[in-house]
């Protein structure tokens, strides 16, 4: 998700009330471009998805997203689609990639784009093939929800796994939500972890049902991997609390 003060990005992979996400990817590929997608989140921030930015091409893409690609092999799955724009690179190298989305609109643009191999579907419900890396972009991971929840998603990660597969990810650690003036963080009123946020979506005068979104410190998520069996490795840390990481069974 986009907050003011430091480029995050997510693609979002959630039941909604209407696909308020996929509508607005279909109009901008239908040259149909009344406005941007508006987030509102818990955490008092409003802010805005600028559409062209999810039909990027590698050369305009960040350095940790152009790193995951790079880092990609064999078969992939592309979790969390969007409008195709990791798989639409991937294809293009001669990497047999898979897209796989919830939103019936992305599904359909990555189609229209023309991305082979496509799947409607929730990544927890689907358990049909394996590859060789599963990829989560653009803050991915979040797709989860909860931290809580982090352990079952790795678990079931690992039966869409190859024997030698990894999983590529990136998340943030949106700790600096939280600093005080002093320099110090406060999350003190934090409920439950700090890394979940609850969003609505808004677009041409449609708005999404609430979802949640999980944003997890690499600390977090690498306690999370040992837990599940996994070896978590730091490939990249970018320069907005952003990092990118490497899963890989090791049993």
């Amino acid at each position: 998700m986009w907050f003011k003060n430091a480029t995050f990005a997510c693609k979002v992979q959630i039941i909604m009330t209407t696909d308020v996400f996929g509508k607005a990817l279909l109009d901008y590929h239908s040259s149909n471009y009344p406005e941007d997608i508006t987030t509102h989140s818990s955490l008092d921030e409003e802010d805005v998805i600028p559409l062209p930015y999810l039909f990027r091409d590698f050369k305009n893409m960040p350095k940790i997203e152009q790193l995951a690609l790079e880092n990609c092999r064999g078969k992939v799955l592309d979790i969390g689609c969007g409008s195709g724009s990791h798989s639409l690179y991937l294809q293009k190298n001669g990497i047999s990639v898979t897209a796989l989305d919830i939103s019936e609109g992305a599904i359909e643009v990555s189609k229209a784009r023309g991305v082979t191999n496509t799947i409607l579907s929730n990544v927890m419900n689907y358990s049909s093939d394996k590859f060789d890396t599963l990829l989560l972009l653009m803050n991915g991971i979040g797709i989860v929800g909860e931290l809580p929840k982090l352990d079952a998603f790795l678990n079931h990660a690992r039966q869409l796994l190859t024997k030698d597969g990894y999983i590529l990810l990136d998340s943030s650690d949106i700790i600096f939500m939280y600093e005080t003036e002093n320099g110090d963080y406060d999350i003190s009123d934090v409920e439950n972890y700090y890394g979940e946020v609850e969003f609505t979506m808004s677009y041409h005068g449609e708005k999404s049902k609430p979802f949640k979104w999980l944003y997890v410190d690499f600390d977090t998520l690498n306690a999370s991997a040992e837990r599940n069996g996994f070896h978590c490795e730091l490939l990249f840390e970018g320069e907005h609390f952003d990092y990118l990481a490497k899963l890989y069974p090791t049993t």
